[in-house]
């Protein structure tokens, strides 16, 4: 164990999983994507990825940010009138009318479902008052979501040389986006219909995934010559969600499966440290213990390859001691686990209990006996 900066640190390694076979990472996968990443949903790990940093057109995949913006900044139910400029807008579309009046989740299901991009304007227009406002806030959530290969110029994907993204960009706003309720039900839904001053709108999910591969329940699909064949998607099975991402594919459907099949039969989920499950202990000065027992604020659980051996190692950064008086739940450090080097999760270190402060007489009594 080796203090730094008065925070003890210690590497731990943990024993791996049982080697059954030779490993070699997507050797199967052979793509005609452009680039294409498959990320594991809970802990954010990347399992397979081609040229997944480049930036490239994305067509109407933008469409997962427009509807997280617009899930967190306005209410479901507030009312957006349709202006001629929304209502004009090219490409996909939903034929929205000038001056007809939807409530924001309806918009919201004619972007993500039907892809329309006049939806897309409205919406910008009803949160932002201008889209181009509303593409600022885009790119700031892609700033502080680490997006670092993005940019947005529009709210659905039209083309422009300075709209792009990656296959990783992607995974990871559509990691953050699925946490959110409401988008997760929308990407989810295979038909709705929406009323109009001309009567129902039926909307059928572009995203065939959703009646043809077992679990699948998002996310989005995007088409321009630009940006060729796009499809973000994903799909739950025993508890693992994860995401697939394909930027210019020639077999959109097909390489998204093999690549959710790759992530599900290669991988499995193992927890590496649990909630409530004490590991670790702290010294406690001036205190009626003297030492509590510590653990991690929420379970870590990793991805690993099913058929070869990987190093796997928690650290556990920590403070050397306290001073009493310590309370349950007190943060103390961090606990951060590593896959072959690369950190694929942490969490806060507390003490899972407490302790007094010794009364005045026992603190001195003590200092008298650590003299003698």
């Amino acid at each position: 164990m080796a203090v730094k900066n008065d925070v003890f640190m210690m590497v731990e390694e943990l024993p791996a999983v049982t080697e059954v076979g030779s490993f070699n990472p997507g050797q199967e996968l052979s793509l005609s994507a452009a680039s294409a990443v498959v990320m594991d949903a809970d802990t954010g790990q990347v399992l397979y990825a081609k040229n997944c940093h480049q930036p490239k057109p994305i067509a109407s995949t933008t469409k997962i940010m427009t509807a997280l913006v617009a899930i967190e900044c306005a209410s479901l139910k507030s009312i957006a009138t349709i202006s001629p400029h929304a209502a004009g807008t090219e490409g996909s579309s939903i034929y929205l009318k000038a001056g007809e009046k939807l409530v924001l989740e309806e918009l919201l299901f004619g972007a993500l479902l039907h892809s329309g991009n006049d939806a897309c304007v409205a919406i910008a227009e009803h949160v932002a008052g201008r889209e181009e406002v509303f593409v600022n806030f885009m790119n700031y959530k892609a700033y502080r979501l680490g997006a670092k290969n993005t940019h947005f110029c529009n709210t659905n994907g039209l083309p422009n040389d300075q709209h792009f993204s990656s296959a990783f960009d992607l995974a990871l706003i559509t990691c953050n986006a699925l946490k959110n309720p409401v988008f997760n039900r929308m990407v989810a839904t295979k038909t709705h219909s929406i009323t109009g001053p001309e009567g129902k709108r039926f909307l059928s999910n572009t995203n065939k995934m959703l009646w043809s591969y077992q679990g699948a329940n998002g996310v989005k699909t995007g088409t321009t010559d630009a940006a060729g064949k796009c499809l973000v998607s994903s799909a739950t099975r025993d508890g693992r969600r994860l995401i697939a991402v394909v930027l210019h594919s020639e077999d959109r459907w097909g390489e998204s499966i093999r690549l959710l099949n790759y992530g599900f039969e290669r991988f499995q989920n193992r927890t590496v440290a649990v909630q409530g499950e004490a590991f670790s202990t702290i010294g406690i000065k001036e205190g009626e213990k003297r030492t509590v027992p510590v653990s991690v604020a929420q379970n870590i659980v990793v991805a690993l390859p099913v058929d070869k051996e990987e190093k796997v190692e928690r650290i556990i950064m920590m403070e050397p001691e306290l001073r009493a008086p310590v309370r349950p739940g007190q943060a103390v450090g961090k606990l951060q686990v590593l896959v072959e080097g690369e950190m694929v999760g942490q969490a806060d270190l507390i003490t899972m209990e407490g302790t007094p402060k010794l009364p005045a007489y026992q603190m001195m009594w003590h200092k008298i006996w650590n003299k003698i």
